[in-house]
């Protein structure tokens, strides 16, 4: 059973425990606050110390952060506030209207602002107050262009190609070397032999009589391995820093994961497909903060069955971590990182990451920091970090779905507010709209063919009725109040081989009238029956409409001039 949050230092030091078991301490003592204060905001903190709530010290951290600049604030007022039941409504808007329009900025009110409602002593116009709506300032931040992202993922993946080849080609060697293939004391047994102390002790082999923090490497060796430098010697079986910046920068590419999941991969547990040469499936393990209790672990399944399935980049990143994650289980047992490299300083200094967890061991680091992906992008020349703004590329304009958020937070904070969304969208909406207006022009023929008449119907000057006292287009005294040229539009209408003539008729009239009268005119009385002939011209077909224009007889001239005049009426 966990320990629930400990208050300490007279309520005034609250110890939070993770769900790992680690703890981290939050000193209120250091808040230039009264006392009585203090006290009121530890029992808040420490409330939400808890498994349902802050599993995690990211999310304690989260709301420390911010408390800090809310009581620095309170201690530049002139009439301090004492405790929490003397905060006034007047109080938090000037604290709202202190804060910068930012992300950061929001961040500060909205948490202060929920740990304060927890507070039942809050006064009612306090309360009001910080309950009113705070509006998010608008994303500054925009995806990528095209052609900037495509030089940034080419980059990165020339970058890691060439380590992971670097890697599997000493790897090969060493197999080989540790098979027996070499013969003892050759130039390439030598090799194996310093892969091998490499790969057990992160280190060339080296003279270790030399007082220094790590002597040279000794010199048969440092023959057969091409020199001292790091890329003759550690770097033939372990990732750098940056490479490890480039293996993420193809994962985010791959997946559209943000940097605090990548930097957290668990190893990927592979299980083989059904048969022995069946494609490997690994099963992908996301972590991700900032979301409710429960709610902070995915699963992803990811096949490698050929080069361009999204499990090759897994199996790839794998065979280039192989010896760093060997050598870290040797040095910390159990330790289940899947981005490690190694650096080129002994021993490496690891101060604990936010969420308590190590960063780092020996002469290895785990995962990308946010000032490594900013270092990776300087040193390659690009304008900033790739995550952030990379992430928002993949998810909006290339997979076009959210990662590891809801449908509404991605449509709501990605693509609703990327300028390039909107201006690819512009095209899509046009063709949409131009789709809908073609239909519409295509379904306007509502009346029902038939290949006679029905004797119960009512005949009328371009169709039968089959329903005249349910007409769609009721008249105020009952039956139907439509023209007869609506009549095409009616689902009540029938059209059999009587009508075919006329109807002819009536859309070669159309025509005439199109060529004598103003073109706005003729749209506004005859463009929609036109169309709906047009398409009843498509449905019957060249021969049955050129047969009907022959039929045409007197008496459907004379109803059409009737019918064109006005002079016909329902």
């Amino acid at each position: 059973m966990r320990r629930p949050p400990v208050l300490t230092g007279n309520g005034l030091v609250v110890e939070h425990r993770d769900r790992t078991g680690a703890v981290a301490v939050y000193d209120f003592r250091t808040l230039p606050v009264t006392n009585a204060l203090r006290r009121s905001l530890a029992r808040l903190f420490a409330a939400r110390c808890v498994p349902s709530r802050w599993s995690s010290h990211h999310s304690s951290r989260y709301f420390w952060l911010p408390l800090q600049a809310f009581t620095a604030y309170l201690a530049t007022l002139d009439a301090p506030v004492a405790d929490l039941d003397q905060l006034t409504a007047g109080v938090w808007k000037q604290w709202r209207l202190s804060r910068q329009n930012t992300r950061f900025g929001y961040r500060q009110i909205t948490t202060v602002r929920g740990l304060l409602l927890d507070d039942p002593r809050l006064s009612a116009a306090a309360r009001e107050a910080l309950a009113r709506r705070v509006l998010q300032p608008r994303a500054k931040e925009v995806s990528f262009q095209e052609a900037e992202f495509d030089a940034i993922v080419t980059t990165a993946r020339r970058m890691f190609r060439a380590a992971h080849l670097r890697i599997t080609g000493n790897a090969r060697h060493l197999a080989q070397w540790r098979s027996g293939t070499f013969a003892r004391g050759s130039e390439a047994w030598l090799l194996g032999e310093a892969l091998d102390c490499l790969a057990r002790t992160g280190e060339a082999p080296h003279d270790t009589r030399v007082r220094r923090q790590r002597g040279r490497v000794l010199a048969r060796y440092a023959r057969v391995l091409g020199g001292e430098r790091p890329e003759h010697t550690w770097q033939r079986l372990f990732l750098t820093r940056m490479e490890t910046v480039a293996l993420g920068v193809l994962l985010l590419a791959e997946h559209g994961w943000n940097l605090s999941v990548i930097n957290r991969l668990k190893v990927p547990q592979a299980a083989p497909d059904a048969g022995s040469d069946g494609p490997r499936i690994y099963r992908v393990e996301l972590e991700k903060h900032k979301r409710g209790a429960g709610r902070y672990f995915e699963t992803r399944n990811l096949t490698d069955d050929g080069a361009a399935s999204p499990g090759r980049l897994i199996t790839q990143a794998l065979e280039a971590t192989v010896f760093a994650r060997a050598a870290v289980h040797t040095l910390s047992p159990g330790t289940d990182r899947f981005l490690i490299w190694r650096s080129a300083k002994a021993p490496l200094e690891h101060p604990p990451a936010e969420s308590g967890k190590k960063s780092g061991i020996g002469v290895f680091g785990f995962g990308i920091s946010g000032s490594t992906a900013k270092g990776w992008a300087t040193q390659q020349g690009f304008s900033s970090s790739p995550f952030r703004r990379g992430r928002r590329t993949v998810n909006t304009l290339h997979r076009r779905a959210p990662g590891q958020n809801s449908q509404a937070t991605h449509d709501r904070v990605y693509t609703l507010t990327d300028p390039q969304v909107r201006k690819d969208a512009i095209p899509v909406i046009a063709e949409a709209a131009e789709a809908v207006v073609t239909r519409a022009h295509a379904t306007v023929l509502a009346a029902e063919l038939r290949e006679g008449a029905d004797p119960a119907d009512q005949p009328t000057a371009t169709a039968d009725c089959h329903d005249y006292e349910n007409s769609p287009h009721p008249s105020p005294g009952g039956g139907c109040g439509a023209s007869f040229l609506m009549c095409l539009a009616c689902p009540n209408a029938r059209i059999h081989p009587a009508h075919h003539s006329r109807l002819a008729h009536l859309h070669h009239a159309l025509d005439n009238l199109r060529t004598a009268l103003d073109p706005g005119q003729w749209h506004r009385q005859w463009e929609d029956g036109h169309a709906r002939l047009e398409h009843l011209k498509g449905q019957l077909g060249t021969a049955v409409w050129t047969r009907a224009l022959a039929d045409v007889t007197d008496t459907d001239r004379e109803l059409i001039a009737l019918l064109l005049n006005g002079d016909l009426d329902p």
